[in-house]
């Protein structure tokens, strides 16, 4: 089993002149779900090299077993320090593709048009998609064979108003998770905050939040199965 993962290459939390970038456990969670069941998992950005880890997610309270197995490994590290360049792979290569979140993907997947094509592919070629948290900012831009956004009409879950409203980011990111996939005509499901909360509607997977990444992972794995 062949995955990508497709993380963001963007640092800046908007005008704030704090960093960003991408959630260390709703890259790890899945990262050792799917590496330990003998996934291959080939790691991608727009710009290639090291990808961004968002502070925020590097703190004592926010570390879980995974986290804290990523920081021990320097096999994984080195991945993360050496994606390849998103313009040099192809869906062809892959089973799925997994987008982890951190605020990074609003700024540059959200409108990266190799992404874009990227997720398109997969989906024409009828094969897992999954994001989690704030990694459904990807889907933005994304369209269905029929031309119309990719998930109007579908069952879909993101990072919520909510719980964006609690890390006090609301007026600082470019646009929110929760209301775009509305506008884009999404069936939006939720739990509480911090709640796991994974749907899935024919090929396409999303999650709420960090708390939902390891059973998005699960979930692809199944479906891939």
């Amino acid at each position: 089993m062949n995955v990508l993962f497709v993380l963001t290459s963007h640092d800046k939390l908007g005008d704030t002149g704090k960093k960003t970038g991408f959630w260390i456990e709703e890259f790890a969670a899945p990262y050792y779900t799917l590496l330990d069941k003998g996934a291959n998992i080939t790691v991608a950005t727009p710009k290639g090299g090291k990808a961004p880890i968002d502070p925020s997610s590097d703190t004592e309270d926010t570390q879980t077993e995974d986290t804290k197995r990523f920081k021990q490994d320097k096999a994984s590290q080195a991945v993360i320090n050496n994606t390849k360049k998103l313009s040099d792979v192809s869906a062809e290569d892959f089973d799925a593709v997994f987008y982890p979140g951190g605020h990074g993907p609003l700024w540059d997947l959200a409108e990266d048009k190799t992404s874009i094509e990227l997720i398109e592919t997969f989906n024409e070629q009828e094969k897992p998609i999954a994001f989690v948290c704030h990694a459904p900012a990807a889907l933005k831009n994304v369209k269905g064979a029929n031309g119309e956004p990719l998930v109007k009409g579908k069952k879909v879950a993101g990072f919520t108003n909510s719980e964006e409203e609690a890390v006090q980011l609301t007026d600082v990111v470019p646009f929110l998770v929760e209301d775009m996939l509305k506008r884009n005509g999404g069936n939006y499901t939720k739990a509480g905050d911090w709640k796991v909360h994974v749907v899935q509607d024919g090929n396409l997977i999303t999650g709420q939040n960090p708390a939902s990444s390891n059973k998005v992972a699960e979930m692809l794995y199944a479906a891939v199965k």
